[in-house]
């Protein structure tokens, strides 16, 4: 059976906080993106230790790393070196909060990816080799901002890399997003599974608006992903791994862009708490419905 985590700061920035909602949940891990109004790589040890410290007084663990990482431009050096030092960051903290997984994209969307293919590729050769010596994995998620958006492009890029170090975070509603997206369940799931490592929760729906085609729901209650029947394909699996809610639905008003790519800090966290409590409630119940 999966483990539910949630990813940290669409409950709050306040660390605490968060492990006491999840615990309220029974939820057993938490995926960290920004804590304390701070992204995750750049928190000094010191705050580091005090997030281990109250997982440790929870009995809670660590799901993976939420790091933005090559969420930058492609073929910018300066960007990529930056980069390669959040990589490095990113694993110092997995090395504190018990975990191996670092969660990575594939630079900003340009244009198609065919027309740089190669180029992406070539970009993982520092971060692969990174990921070997360190002994830990990372797990790209396609992600409609970045070149590799849908489940399709993503199956393409872990047989053309060709490294265990390399494994697939899988998240229904970025199909959704995605221009060229499939239906999440079972088709684009299909494409992930072989090569599956973590799983993000967050439900979404498509919209009349040519300009604004998806928007995010409370999970269960959008119907076109169809979690029952994708969380009964996971426990069918075997998936031992964790689940982790990404609410991005708020109920006053739709994330902007920015923070939907970027999400991060005190304007993203307004309103997650109620949010994330309403999704749970729904996960807990979609669960024992199919378990």
């Amino acid at each position: 059976m999966f483990k539910l985590s949630v990813i940290s700061d669409e409950i709050s920035q306040d660390f605490q906080r968060v492990v006491d909602v999840c615990q309220e949940f029974g939820v057993e891990q938490v995926e960290p993106r920004s804590v304390w109004d701070s992204p995750l790589h750049k928190l000094s040890d010191q705050q580091v230790a005090e997030m281990k410290r109250i997982l440790d007084a929870a009995g809670m663990g660590v799901a993976a790393i939420a790091s933005p990482f090559l969420k930058c431009d492609l073929g910018n050096e300066e960007q990529y070196q930056e980069h390669l030092g959040i990589l490095r960051r990113c694993i110092e903290i997995a090395r504190v909060l018990d975990t191996n997984i670092i969660r990575g994209f594939t630079f900003w969307k340009t244009g198609p990816a065919e027309a740089v293919w190669q180029q992406i590729i070539d970009a993982f050769d520092e971060p692969i080799a990174i990921c070997e010596a360190e002994d830990v994995y990372l797990g790209i998620e396609n992600e409609a901002s970045t070149h590799i958006a849908t489940a399709a492009e993503a199956e393409r890029l872990y047989a053309a890399l060709g490294s265990k170090r390399v494994q697939a975070i899988w998240d229904p509603a970025n199909e959704v997003y995605a221009e060229d997206g499939e239906l999440p369940f079972p088709d684009a799931f299909e494409r992930m599974k072989p090569n599956l490592i973590h799983v993000h929760i967050k439900d979404a729906v498509h919209t009349p608006d040519a300009d604004d085609p998806a928007r995010c729901v409370p999970v269960g209650i959008g119907g076109y992903i169809n979690y029952h029947a994708q969380f009964k394909a996971l426990m069918d699996m075997g998936y031992d791994g964790a689940c982790s809610l990404e609410t991005h639905w708020r109920p006053a008003a739709d994330l902007d862009e920015d923070l939907l790519n970027r999400p991060g800090g005190a304007a993203f966290s307004e309103g997650g708490e109620y949010a994330s409590r309403v999704c749970l409630e729904n996960i807990r119940e979609i669960i024992k419905i199919v378990s």
